[in-house]
């Protein structure tokens, strides 16, 4: 799949006439709890010629492939990517960390990863982590089965919220290092990494017997962390970001 992966990026960079600086997996694989039957999800950044850019007509700054073989592969133009990153756009920010990296320009790149330190805002990046846990927990309902890609999905980014918290700084991607530093209790740590292996075990789909610990656990940590949301950094000048633009376009030679 690697080698499949690798060459769709090729064929791509043909195709579309870009440069492609990072790609990644940004899903369940790089979270740590990839089911049987997961998609390899890869998201990955690129840059247009500098002409490109030099116009007023509307362009489209995202390249999407149709869903195919198990691969979901979709990418931001550099331009598109700079934008979310001053707003700290969460799943940008996770692409930028993820322990699973396809192809990354490392002279492009760096930049973006030093500028993304300044640009993380923990307020918003806690809401989106909080929202993401509440609309799973919407699903829960009154079944005696569930999803257990919910539960893996709202202890996740309850985890993740709970870092921002503690740490005011991007969480990691893998959710063992999450269940590692964060989590004091040796029951529910234990109950976690047994779904993780259930999950892996099993297709997406797999339903599990409700789990009382969990789902306490995951409405205690929503409603107290809503609580302790830290505020926002002040933002960084819209000229560092036109600034790492300029330079990587200056390295790319399409």
């Amino acid at each position: 799949m690697k080698e499949k992966i690798l060459n769709s990026l090729d064929q791509i960079e043909k195709e579309y006439k870009v440069k492609i600086i990072l790609a990644c997996e940004s899903g369940s694989r790089a979270w740590g709890f990839p089911s049987k039957d997961s998609d390899y999800d890869v998201r990955f950044l690129y840059v247009n010629p500098r002409d490109w850019y030099l116009t007023i007509s509307e362009k489209s700054y995202v390249i999407e492939l149709p869903i195919s073989d198990e691969l979901d592969i979709n990418g931001w133009d550099l331009k598109k990517a700079l934008k979310l990153l001053r707003k700290s756009n969460s799943p940008l920010l996770e692409w930028l960390s993820s322990p699973i990296q396809y192809r990354e320009w490392n002279s492009a790149v760096d930049p973006i990863k030093k500028l993304s330190k300044k640009a993380f805002m923990p307020k918003s990046s806690c809401y989106h982590y909080l929202s993401v846990a509440r609309n799973c927990i919407s699903t829960f309902q009154n079944d005696e089965k569930i999803k257990l890609k919910k539960y893996m999905y709202a202890i996740r980014t309850i985890l993740c919220c709970q870092w921002i918290v503690e740490n005011l700084n991007q969480p990691p991607m893998h959710i063992n290092e999450l269940i590692t530093v964060l989590l004091a209790e040796d029951d529910l740590k234990e109950t976690i990494r047994r779904l993780i292996s259930i999950k892996m075990e099993h297709p997406e789909k797999y339903l599990v017997q409700r789990s009382p610990i969990i789902e306490k656990y995951i409405a205690d940590q929503s409603e107290d962390l809503s609580r302790k949301i830290p505020e926002n950094f002040t933002k960084p000048e819209i000229e560092e970001f036109d600034k790492v633009f300029r330079k990587i376009l200056d390295k790319v030679n399409i």
